[in-house]
């Protein structure tokens, strides 16, 4: 059995979408297990970019079965958008497979997701408004519509109408907005409901399968461990478990089952929306980094926020994930920096620290630590060997894997499929 588990080190954005498309060559099967549309992974072949919301990264391999997990929270209707969107591009969806215990993102959550976040007004999350915490939440409170509702659409329509009336009342009673027609909801997700019902299956069943079978199967999940829930900077955190430990839950697997874990870390730290960033750079040569990086974000479009490499935070992911390996991606935009930092440790009220703080204040007001290094100055796109490195790119490397205690095993220098540097087979 080989099961490989990608996740974010950071806060999202490191290019996890990439190292699926990479090694989604090589597997039988490419599992999603959890977020939703909240997620935008960039997969670069060829030079044409392919931008996934909810589909898994794996999809462009038509010969592994991707499945999205029952961790996963879906909006049918982005779905079947992005299915159509690969279809015209001639990449058929028919090894997509998704989980009859997924919740579904109904219209009433992404209009509550919305409001809320104009009613938190200096105090919003920064959510994509996309609907994800609030079909969260009412997974939670037990009150959610799941896939399998849709196999037997007398039960969706039965829920819909007590859950609907819940959600009616806070759209009207806090936010003062229309409400939502309950038979024009049936009536949409009658259509809807046709196109999914051949991709509906028992993924626990499906997943544990190809494991038993000594499969290749590849976990991956969306944003990163700084937006854990329980881990990240919370509140300004994400609904659900990113974590090696979420894959559990989410795809419905034991532990025992989990072999490689590979922690994609950006060269530098990138992040969007609300929330402390020690390490960030409000000044040239964050716009800079933004610039060359071309750190936009894939759902969005919103800039994103840059700064130094935030070795702490990378450390903390290594401890709880319990990361095998590390991918380092994007350290070509690094190429032309004559000087560059990485963060070591806070300062907190006079003392140091080299952990993440719970408290967002003392963890908000603290002041970085940093280590300089010297830049190298030269074009790295086109490197394909380690030892062909620059002599201090190489130096970067090696401290962040002493800093992490977690072995490099690939080093993205550039978008494409093929621009990496392999230093240990995954």
């Amino acid at each position: 059995m080989s099961s490989y588990v990608v996740v974010g080190s950071q806060w999202g954005d490191e290019g996890k979408g990439k190292i699926v498309d990479v090694l989604g060559e090589k597997m039988d099967m490419v599992v999603r297990f959890q977020g939703g549309n909240n997620a935008g992974h960039t997969v670069v072949v060829n030079g044409e970019k392919t931008i996934l919301h909810l589909l898994p990264s794996g999809i462009l391999n038509q010969n592994a079965i991707c499945v999205i997990g029952p961790g996963v929270v879906v909006d049918p209707f982005v779905l079947l958008e992005e299915i159509e969107t690969l279809n015209k591009r001639g990449l058929n969806c028919d090894h997509l497979r998704i989980s009859d215990r997924a919740h579904l993102i109904m219209p009433y959550h992404v209009k509550l997701d919305e409001l809320q976040e104009q009613k938190l007004a200096n105090n919003k999350i920064g959510t994509t408004k996309r609907g994800i915490g609030p079909c969260y939440a009412d997974k939670y409170t037990r009150i959610g519509l799941r896939v399998c509702d849709l196999v037997d659409f007398d039960i969706f329509k039965e829920r819909l109408a007590t859950t609907l009336k819940i959600k009616n009342e806070q759209i009207i009673k806090l936010y003062d907005e229309k409400p939502f027609d309950y038979d024009e909801l049936v009536s949409k997700f009658e259509v809807v409901r046709e196109k999914l019902l051949p991709m509906i299956t028992d993924s626990v069943e499906l997943v544990n399968k190809y494991l038993d079978a000594d499969k290749n199967v590849l976990f991956e999940g969306a944003q990163a461990n700084m937006l854990d829930i329980n881990y990240g900077t919370y509140p300004y955190v994400t609904s659900s478990s990113p974590t090696s430990a979420g894959v559990c839950e989410g795809a419905g697997v034991s532990p025992k089952k989990l072999d490689t874990i590979i922690g994609v870390v950006k060269a530098y730290s990138t992040r969007v929306g609300e929330g402390p960033f020690v390490s960030e750079l409000l000044n040239d040569m964050g716009e800079h980094i933004r610039k060359v990086g071309a750190e936009y974000g894939a759902t969005t479009g919103r800039p994103r926020r840059c700064g130094w490499l935030d070795l702490c935070v990378v450390k903390q992911a290594a401890i709880i994930n319990g990361l095998t390996d590390l991918v380092i991606t994007k350290i070509d935009v690094l190429s032309d920096i004559e000087k560059i930092k990485v963060l070591v440790g806070y300062e907190v009220n006079g003392k140091q620290y080299d952990y993440i703080p719970a408290s967002l204040k003392d963890y908000g007001n603290s002041k970085a630590i940093y280590k300089e290094f010297d830049g190298w100055m030269c074009d790295i796109t086109k490197v394909r060997k380690y030892d062909d490195l620059p002599a201090n790119c190489k130096k970067y490397l090696k401290f962040i894997e002493e800093y992490t205690k977690t072995r490099i095993s690939l080093v993205s220098v550039g978008p494409d499929r093929e621009n990496n540097i392999i230093i240990n087979e995954l």
